[in-house]
């Protein structure tokens, strides 16, 4: 069956009732303006405007050389095309880790230019952060697992959370996080049973990449989705566009996939 989006805005309030009621969320990333027209009619719950721009916009081979000046540009491409979806936007590299008000200064910068929340990187070091954030009115999507921002002391993009000691920093991250007041949580390149044990627990929803299918939804990279990224890709991308006829309808279909619990399967999964 079809998935028919309804017209009514995304919310947090809506994003937690999705969770609650087993309503899968998808979520993709845009850059620009017409692609965020483009996935905002094809049903998409979330566009993130990524700082992995810095790979598939400018080619790049981490993320850590985005800017906040880019990212805000960006930004303000994306959040105002957007009538359904909720706009997310990254804090790239250096712009919240050395104190709260720095966050606090470049988070309004990016809801400035049209996000309605930010996502940042780090477990529990960055509990303090998020609290400062959202008790601030800015809301909050944190990220756990693989953050590619920490590439080089994670010493390469590696499946994180394995082993007992591990699985268990890891919720303890996501407890921490949900109680300082983060909105929702990004898991990337984790075990999929590790994946859903962490949405089991949250009350907040739960956006897998390479995380499994048991999240509460899933996020991939446009460029990614569509097969055009020429670099190499992680075990958790689809090309969608190998069925499609058109655009609209890899995003249809991938948005149809995340919903009916179709994509990811145990293939795309660790």
């Amino acid at each position: 069956m079809t998935y028919l989006a309804s017209n009514k805005p995304i919310t947090l309030p809506e994003l937690g009732r999705m969770k609650k009621d087993g309503e899968k969320i998808a979520t993709l990333t845009a850059y620009d303006a017409s692609f965020a027209a483009l996935e905002d009619r094809c049903g998409v719950d979330v566009i993130l405007v990524g700082d992995s721009l810095g790979n598939v916009i400018q080619g790049k081979t981490s993320t850590l050389p985005v800017t906040m000046e880019q990212m805000v540009y960006h930004t303000e491409c994306v959040g105002h095309m957007a009538q359904r979806a909720m706009v997310a936007a990254d804090m790239p590299f250096g712009s919240y880790q050395e104190s709260k008000e720095l966050a606090m200064r470049n988070a309004v910068r990016l809801l400035a230019a049209g996000a309605e929340m930010i996502k940042l990187e780090g477990g529990e070091v960055m509990a303090e952060t998020v609290h400062f954030l959202v008790e601030r009115g800015i809301p909050v999507w944190a990220h756990i697992g693989l953050t590619p921002q920490s590439v080089h002391a994670l010493g390469g993009y590696r499946i994180q959370g394995k082993g007992e000691q591990a699985a268990a920093r890891m919720k303890d991250d996501a407890l921490a996080l949900q109680q300082a007041g983060a909105a929702m949580l990004l898991l990337e390149m984790i075990p999929a049973v590790l994946g859903s044990e962490l949405t089991q627990a949250l009350t907040i929803p739960t956006i897998g990449i390479g995380a499994g299918p048991g999240c509460s939804g899933q996020v991939l990279v446009l460029h990614d989705m569509l097969g055009v990224y020429p670099g190499k890709k992680g075990r958790f991308v689809k090309d969608f566009m190998l069925e499609a006829q058109s655009i609209d309808g890899a995003v249809r279909a991938y948005v149809e996939a995340v919903r009916n619990g179709s994509y990811p399967t145990s293939e795309h999964s660790y």
